[in-house]
Parts: C-alpha cells; sequence; structure tokens
C-alpha cells in the first residue's frame, strides 16, 4: 500500500508515524486510518522494532476526524467511519510495541482519543486537549472510551460536557500524559523516552503490554490469577532466563526475541 496521508521512518528500534496532513491539522480521514492500520499490521510481525511514535506534521497533533467526511452521510457511511477508527484505536494497543504520543498544539476529539489510546504520551509545554464535540452536536462518545479509561470519570465528564481544553500540565496532573517538556525538546525526549523503552526484549514488551491491558478491567482476584500464569510462561522464555542469567552476571543481556 503507497501512502498518501502518513509517513515512516526508523531511528535504530524506533520507528516514528507521521500523520501526514497538515494542512487539515492531521484530521483523521477515512483513508489516513486505513493507511495506520495498514502500517501497523506491517510493524506487529518486526521484531527488530522496540518502540513507535506517533506525531503530527505541522504545528498540531490531530484535530480528529475529517468534519468534511462527515456531513450528508447515511448511517453505514458513519459506522464505517467509527468502526475503522474503533479498528485503528485497538490495533495501537495490541501491537506488541510500545506506542508513544508526542504531541505539540491541540488533540482534539479523536485526536485527544488517539493520545490517551497510545500506550504513553509525552506533550509539549503548550499542547492542550478537548473533547469538543458537544459544541457541534455531535457527542464525542467514542473518544470517551479511551479518555476515561486515561483520566477518571470526573476529569472524563467535565471535558466531554463542557468541550473545554485541558492544557498540557492539568493533562499530565490527570494521567493524560506521562511528561511536559519544553516545545524544543518535544522531539528528543519523545524519541529519548522511546529508546529508554525499547532496550528492554521485544518478547518480553509484548508479553508485558498485552497482559497490561487485558487485566487493567479485571476484579482484582480474576486479575492475579490471570498475571500469575502470564509470568510463570514468561520465565519460560529464553530472553527471561538470559536476563536473570546476565543480572546475576552483572553483565548486559543478550536479547533474541524467543
Amino acid at each position: 500500500m503507497q501512502y498518501e496521508t502518513i509517513l515512516f521512518e526508523r531511528h535504530d528500534r524506533v520507528g516514528v508515524l507521521t500523520l501526514n496532513r497538515p494542512k487539515q491539522i492531521n484530521a483523521l480521514s477515512l483513508r489516513l486510518m486505513n493507511e495506520v492500520l495498514d502500517l501497523l499490521a506491517r510493524l506487529e510481525k518486526d521484531r527488530n522494532l522496540g518502540a513507535v511514535v506517533i506525531r503530527g506534521a505541522g504545528k498540531h497533533f490531530c484535530a480528529g476526524h475529517d468534519l468534511s467526511e462527515m456531513t450528508g452521510r447515511d448511517v453505514v457511511a458513519y459506522r464505517e467511519i467509527f468502526d475503522t477508527c474503533t479498528r485503528m484505536m485497538n490495533a495501537i494497543q495490541t501491537l506488541p510495541q510500545p506506542v508513544i504520543a508526542q504531541v505539540q498544539g491541540v488533540a482534539t476529539a479523536a485526536g485527544c482519543q488517539l493520545v490517551a489510546t497510545c500506550d504513553l504520551a509525552v506533550a509539549a509545554e503548550g499542547a492542550r486537549f478537548a473533547t469538543p464535540g458537544v459544541k457541534i452536536g455531535l457527542f464525542c462518545s467514542t473518544p470517551m472510551v479511551a479518555l476515561s479509561r486515561a483520566v477518571g470519570r470526573k476529569k472524563a465528564l467535565e471535558m466531554l460536557l463542557t468541550g473545554e481544553y485541558l492544557d498540557a500540565e492539568e493533562a499530565r496532573l490527570f494521567g493524560l500524559v506521562n511528561r511536559v517538556v519544553p516545545a524544543d525538546r518535544l522531539a528528543d525526549e519523545t524519541l529519548a523516552l522511546a529508546r529508554k523503552v525499547a532496550e528492554a526484549s521485544p518478547l518480553t514488551l509484548g508479553i508485558g503490554k498485552q497482559a497490561f491491558y487485558n487485566q487493567i478491567d479485571l476484579p482484582q482476584p480474576q486479575a492475579y490469577a490471570y498475571a500469575k500464569e502470564v509470568m510463570s510462561l514468561n520465565a519460560l522464555a529464553a530472553d527471561a532466563q538470559e536476563g536473570m542469567c546476565a543480572f546475576l552476571e552483572k553483565r548486559h543481556p543478550r536479547w533474541t526475541g524467543r
């Protein structure tokens, strides 16, 4: 598939996916979302890739859905848009590699959903976040799913019901982003975090990320029952044995992805 709306480049074991529609504030057109899905399916098989960064071209991260595709359509067309978006968000969380949002400018509606969906997020000091669908008569119901799992009920409902912006520091305090950095350091700081994550065994990262999302909404007894089984099987892996031996022998581990 030849990409028209996204870019991809590699920095050693880190991949950088750029939403490349700056004139449309990187709005999530149907084509863009399908291109992201195609790329993620390719990256899922790349065991030499340890982490993925998602960023937006230009001044802003992402303004959400492309409203030019949202008027005068029938319910089948709308379902296709939201189904594709849901598949894209799920693909980010099922991707074995951790995904980090690099956020500058605005991240609104499904753009805010994208930040909340990513495993980690780094924001520039001037970044702002909102789910303003209520202001145009289209409640941000699908962004609500990711947002409410990232920031908690009261703050999520405040954002959803008012459509008002959250600044970067508030976003950090409420758990929407991990770090806030100077704008001129955003790319470097995000890449540094991605490289730190990518130092781990790719097998271990994939096991751990999947386990995190599988257990997070389970009652605690079931979560422990699941997690102890995952950890028992993980301990059998070659990379786990190598990592524990390397620690005991005071040397750097040599990962094989097995």
